[in-house]
Formats: C-alpha cells, structure tokens, sequence
C-alpha cells in the first residue's frame, strides 16, 4: 500500500528537472516562505547526457532516452519526498482556521487569544483605531467638499427651508439662490405675517393670530 501525502491548497510548486522547491503562502496576507532548492542527482545526470547527445551527433542518443524513462519515474518520487518535506519543514508556520478552513500565517493573521484567524476574529484594538481613522477622513472630506456658497449660509440659517426646484418654473436650483436664476421668481417665501410677524401656513389667505389679510389668492 502506497502512503498518502496529505497536501494543502495554499502552496506553490517551483520544481524543474534539476530539483524541487516549494512555496507555503498565507491565505489572508500572501507572504509566506519558500524552502531551499534541493538538487535532484539524476536529472543533473540526465542533463549532462542530453548536452553530450547534441554535442556528438547522436552517439549518446540511447543513453539520453534511458535516462528521460528512469527520470519520469524516479523524478515523481523523489518530487514527492522533497513535496513531503516542505509540508514537514513549513506547516509549523501556518495554522487552518476552525470557522473558514483558511490556511493563515501564525506571526500577522492568527488571533491566539480567540482561536481564529484575524478575518474571522479581527483584532479589537486595530479595528477600533481603523474606524477612528475612517471617520476622521469622512470628516476631512464633509468639511473640504463644502462649496464657499454654503459656507455663507452659516449658523443661523441651517434651520430654513432650503429648496432644490423653483416654486414657479420647478427649475432645478443649484445654490442657495433668493431668485430662481430661470424666470426671476422669488425662491424664497417669507411666511410670516407682515403685521404681527407670525409664521403663517403656505396659501394661508388670513394670518391665524391677528388676522390681517396676507393677499395670496
């Protein structure tokens, strides 16, 4: 019976005929570590034979052609030696997380204290410092994005009615306009009486406090 070679899905084969190296890679971050190249006997063998063979016309041909046979099946095993070692040598340096069954580097992307990886189970502190951060670069952006026209608006007028289309025409309104810059109508309505100063509703023909007339309709 053959024995089995448990493999992993985040490891890149650099193996020629010359030898056999291989890269284990972290499946969150992307560094990792390669192993050292190990040499391979008979293909260094092999190639010396396929030098000779196109160096001398042919006389080493037989030789060369034994050699690619021996190496098909002696390369195969001895890829699989060297594969087996770098699982050995390196798997140390990465750990499978229970919940997404990702392969994750134990020095940046395993939280120890939660027994997950770090996509998983985030690290509190940094991801609290990333939102701080975040707002305060929303922010930054909110106060630069503000045009100079709306800075004259200041304080006092943030609580009025600001509209986006004419009362008149419904032409869209791009400022804080007092007249619409379409057909000249008054943007904006005063709603007050003119006698007592109440705030009086849109269309109200009487004011509700003192009843003077206002003129609409």
């Amino acid at each position: 019976m053959s024995e089995e070679i448990e493999f992993v899905s985040n490891y890149s084969d650099m193996s020629t005929d010359r030898g056999f190296q291989f890269e284990l890679y972290c499946n969150r971050c992307g560094s990792g570590y390669r192993t050292s190249f190990k040499a391979w006997a008979v293909g260094t063998a092999s190639s010396v034979l396929e030098t000779a063979s196109s160096l001398f016309g042919g006389i080493f041909n037989s030789a060369a052609n034994v050699g690619e046979r021996v190496r098909s099946a002696a390369w195969q095993k001895a890829h699989d030696e060297a594969f087996k070692d770098a699982l050995d040598d390196l798997r140390p340096q990465f750990i499978q997380c229970p919940r997404c069954s990702s392969w994750v580097c134990r020095k940046s992307c395993w939280n120890e204290r939660r027994g997950l990886c770090k996509e998983c189970a985030p690290d509190v502190g940094v991801e609290m410092a990333a939102a701080q951060a975040s707002r305060t670069t929303e922010e930054i952006w909110a106060h630069a994005a503000m045009a100079e026209e709306d800075k004259k608006l200041g304080k006092e007028h943030w609580r009025e009615g600001i509209r986006a289309t004419c009362p008149n025409c419904e032409a869209p309104l791009d400022s804080n306009a007092k007249f619409c810059p379409e057909c000249g109508a008054k943007v904006k309505v005063d709603n007050r009486c003119p006698n007592c100063k109440a705030k009086v509703a849109p269309g109200a023909k009487f004011c509700p406090e003192c009843g003077t007339k206002l003129g609409q309709g």
